[in-house]
């Protein structure tokens, strides 16, 4: 006799119910960090936009700021920890391979739900959005709380050219949950390991056991390499995700990109022809690149500030090591 296993079904659709956000305490100025990599305000601001990064004390941790984001963002849903179903927190800066980040955060929201870890760099973010979208539909969650967060200061060499001035620390989360008319749009990701030098770890921690003197791993980038591919291959798969949301630019009123760099943010907004109406994040100037918490950081702020609203169709792709990306538009909460 054959056995019918029972599947479960969702909504149809899905939509950020809520955002919340975390930066770091400390604002970080150019001059405070340009002498040990002789440089200056000027050349910074040229080359990236900064002019501050915000970066977190020393014992505050990367669940410090996810918990804070969390629970803004709950609030902003008119929910509790107790209503989530699953936790997904990415980040690449919690030093423990267990147990989860994540776990411990949903326990301290009150929760016993799912939780695990992903480590997706500056696109964690938007896979997660990709990700509760898909488990809300398919039943599997009713609610889903994404968290980008990151302690990038840890991993900061303050001799480092390529990577380490761009810094910042902070923790963005969303609050994922049905929907009565679609509110994520399909999710286009994907991976590009034969780049995976371009940004990466000094080393690994068995060289750092093996090896002392080789001392704590931190970032590097090739900055020119890196530039070319988001520049000029990224804005064919954020068209990709607006083709598959069945929109076009001039359906948008807002550009959320992955804070990595302004000339980028500038060339994208470029190369996609967005109308001058299209509100386009610029949180870089005075967060800095804070990896996978850079989208929902640069979004929250545009709807606290009022550029953004509710119900405005935004667009919003991440990429960074490994290389990946993830892009997707969606509605505002």
């Amino acid at each position: 006799m054959t056995v019918q296993l029972r599947q479960s079904t969702g909504p149809q659709f899905s939509r950020i119910l809520g955002i919340g956000a975390e930066r770091g305490t400390n604002v970080v100025t150019n001059d405070d960090i340009a002498g040990p990599i002789d440089s200056s305000d000027e050349w910074i601001r040229q080359r990236t936009g900064i002019i501050t990064r915000r970066r977190a004390d020393p014992e505050t941790t990367v669940i410090d700021l996810s918990e804070a984001a969390a629970n803004k963002a709950l609030a902003a849903a008119g929910l509790t920890g107790s209503d989530i179903d699953v936790v997904m927190l990415s980040t690449v800066t919690y030093f423990h391979q267990t147990p989860s980040a994540a776990a411990i955060l949903a326990d301290r929201l009150g929760t016993t739900a799912a939780a695990y870890d992903m480590s997706a760099a500056c696109a964690g973010y938007s896979y997660g959005i990709g990700q509760a979208d898909a488990l809300v539909r398919s039943g599997a969650a009713r609610y889903v709380l994404v968290i980008g967060a990151e302690k990038m200061s840890e991993f900061i060499d303050p001799t480092d050219r390529s990577i380490s001035f761009l810094l910042g620390d902070g923790a963005g989360a969303a609050v994922v949950g049905p929907s009565d008319v679609p509110g994520i749009g399909p999710t286009i990701w994907g991976s590009d390991g034969s780049r995976a030098q371009t940004i990466r770890q000094t080393h690994g921690w068995s060289e750092l056991r093996d090896h002392p003197e080789l001392g704590w791993p931190t970032l590097r980038q090739e900055g020119q390499p890196v530039f070319k591919w988001a520049s000029f291959q990224l804005p064919k798969i954020a068209q990709e995700a607006l083709d598959a949301a069945g929109v076009t630019a001039d359906d948008l009123q807002v550009f959320i990109p992955h804070q990595a760099n302004m000339r980028i943010i500038d060339q994208f907004a470029k190369q996609l022809k967005l109308p001058d109406s299209v509100v386009i994040a610029r949180d870089i100037a005075d967060t800095g690149n804070t990896s996978a918490a850079s989208i929902p950081l640069a979004a929250e702020r545009l709807m606290r500030e009022g550029t953004a609203k509710s119900g405005d169709l935004a667009l919003q792709i991440g990429f960074g090591a490994g290389l990946v990306y993830a892009a997707q538009v969606v509605v505002l909460p």
